[in-house]
């Protein structure tokens, strides 16, 4: 009987032990008595760099080939491959798009984990591939798959990646090693062994259950089979008692806003949370009554509502530093030991702006004007770089004490602030729904240019406000919609907003006031100063 080899890529990224999961593999297989070999392709990727793994396995011990030696490629064929496992999502797509697999072949054991690359981390919105895009390519372009997040699994298990990786090739049972093969090369690696184990196992017994069920389905079901290995159900966010009151469509997003809001400052404030987002449900109603669109004005304003409603401040973030599930991430991390001693540092500079926010609006104002004239002066704004050793009882106690000051931040000008632009949005969208449902869907998703901090959280909700005021309310809905839109996406698209100053004039709106910018002169350093004139002479 003839035999082929049984082939399989391994795509990783820089740093995850690919090329270590290789020689475990070669290992497994010398000291099974089945010929075997290796190569690696390196590459570059926008992240880490990628690098693949070429491994080719013949199904015959070497003693029962007559002194015959199978001949092995040094590169996968596209389409010929049985099998590829992955360590991140968009690597597997990567590799599918170059034809890699087959539909009618090919093993796909992929982690759902995803390293954003540096084309996504710039976007100034949510610039994330869909993942969902790329799950539907490995279900198009693959005869079996499984899907689970190798990266969260290692972490649990305090390993690197390649062990699980390890554990899902050897539950597939694509080579004809015994399960204590592959523990006993994961055992030789001395320190460490123990948790990468861990994450072996929880991985074999992971994609050998998917195989199980697959085969079952297969036997029983036959051709209305489902596709094997589809992520696993997340669990879903814990119900509230206003839950009911919402579309099936929104209680899902609403859930984890109430439950954020919840934790930010209580229940008072979750409440209100509620109260803004049922009057826009009301209009949505009005503007959809049949609900042909999903209720997804009331859905997008359950996400960034929420988002908005939970800005970052100097309480919020001591909060989020200073808590038991942090420093259990960090101890993972750093994969310390019962027996090491873990020193933990947080590094902060609160200026005037993060004090300013906690005091009442006159004494704020007064404050942020004295740090103005600071600067027009020449001088830096005022700061106050802190070291605090979130490990020692003192910096511990420093946070937890910053953090119980939620109280103070309800008091505070920077939350009056928040809550009059929430407000005014809220009534953009509300007023916009009920003109016409496409143009407060368009007004609800503005919400997404309210991100991250310090004069980027400040330019986006300038920005949120011109469009409210100068595009939101003029015109025909439709033509007011596709103003709203055009103007989101081009502040999106361009952190420097020229694109949106052109987008607002070109949609009959002003473009946005110019700021002012101190100038500052700073003198250039005497001993570089002589070094330029020695040079230009």
């Amino acid at each position: 009987m003839k035999h082929r080899s049984i082939s399989l890529l391994v795509c990783a990224l820089g740093g995850e032990g690919g090329g270590v999961l290789t020689e475990w593999l070669i290992d497994i297989a010398r000291h099974a008595g089945y010929p075997a070999q290796a190569t690696s392709i390196p590459g570059v990727a926008q992240r880490t760099g990628a690098t693949t793994y070429y491994i080719e396995v013949f199904p015959v011990p070497m003693a029962d080939l007559g002194g015959k030696r199978p001949v092995f490629s040094l590169n996968p064929v596209p389409g010929a491959l049985d099998a590829m496992v992955s360590s991140e999502l968009l690597e597997t797509a990567r590799q599918v798009g170059n034809g890699m697999t087959a539909p009618d072949r090919t093993l796909v054991i992929t982690s759902s984990a995803r390293t954003l690359t540096t084309q996504e981390r710039m976007q100034l919105g949510d610039g994330r591939a869909d993942p969902e895009d790329m799950l539907k390519l490995v279900r198009q372009f693959s005869k079996q798959h499984q899907v689970f997040d190798m990266a969260g699994i290692a972490r649990e298990a305090g390993t690197v990646v390649s062990a699980v990786m390890l554990g899902a090739i050897a539950g597939s049972g694509l080579f004809p090693f015994q399960r204590s093969a592959y523990e006993a090369v994961v055992k030789a690696g001395g320190k460490g062994a123990e948790a990468s184990l861990r994450g072996f196992a929880r991985a074999f017994d992971i994609v050998a259950q998917g195989r199980q069920q697959s085969q079952y389905l297969e036997q029983v079901l036959a051709p209305q089979a489902m596709p094997a290995g589809t992520l696993a159900p997340q669990a879903s966010p814990p119900q509230h008692q206003h839950a009911e009151a919402f579309p099936q469509t929104v209680r899902e997003m609403f859930g984890l806003g109430y439950q954020r809001l919840l934790d930010y400052q209580g229940a008072k404030y979750a409440e209100l949370y509620v109260q803004r987002l049922q009057s826009v449900l009301a209009a949505e109603r009005e503007a959809d009554p049949a609900g042909a669109n999903g209720h997804a004005v009331t859905k997008e304003m359950a996400r960034w509502l929420a988002l908005w409603m939970a800005f970052d401040d100097i309480v919020r973030v001591a909060d989020l530093k200073s808590r038991a599930s942090r420093w259990q991430r960090v101890q993972g991390e750093v994969k310390a030991g019962e027996d090491d001693l873990l020193k933990l540092y947080d590094h902060f500079k609160p200026g005037v702006p993060e004090f300013a926010a906690l005091l009442p609006e006159g004494l704020a104002g007064r404050l942020v004007a004295w740090d103005r004239k600071r600067v027009r002066t020449g001088k830096q704004p005022w700061a106050m770089p802190l070291k605090i050793g979130t490990h020692s009882v003192f910096g511990m106690v420093a946070l937890r004490t910053l953090a119980s000051m939620k109280w103070l931040r309800v008091r505070g000008s920077r939350f009056a602030l928040e809550q009059r632009m929430i407000d005014k949005w809220l009534q953009g969208v509300v007023q916009g729904t009920q003109r016409s449902w496409a143009l407060g869907h368009e007004i609800a998703l503005c919400g997404r240019l309210i991100k991250g901090y310090g004069s980027t959280n400040e330019r986006g909700k300038e920005n949120l406000l011109h469009v409210l005021d100068h595009l939101a309310h003029g015109g025909r809905a439709e033509e007011a919609a596709k103003a709203v839109r055009a103007a989101r996406e081009a502040a999106l698209a361009d952190d420097a907003g020229k694109a949106l100053d052109a987008t607002l004039v070109q949609h009959g709106a002003p473009p946005r006031p110019v700021k002012a910018v101190p100038i500052r002169w700073v003198r250039k350093p005497r001993g570089l100063a002589d070094e330029v004139q020695a040079k230009v002479h």
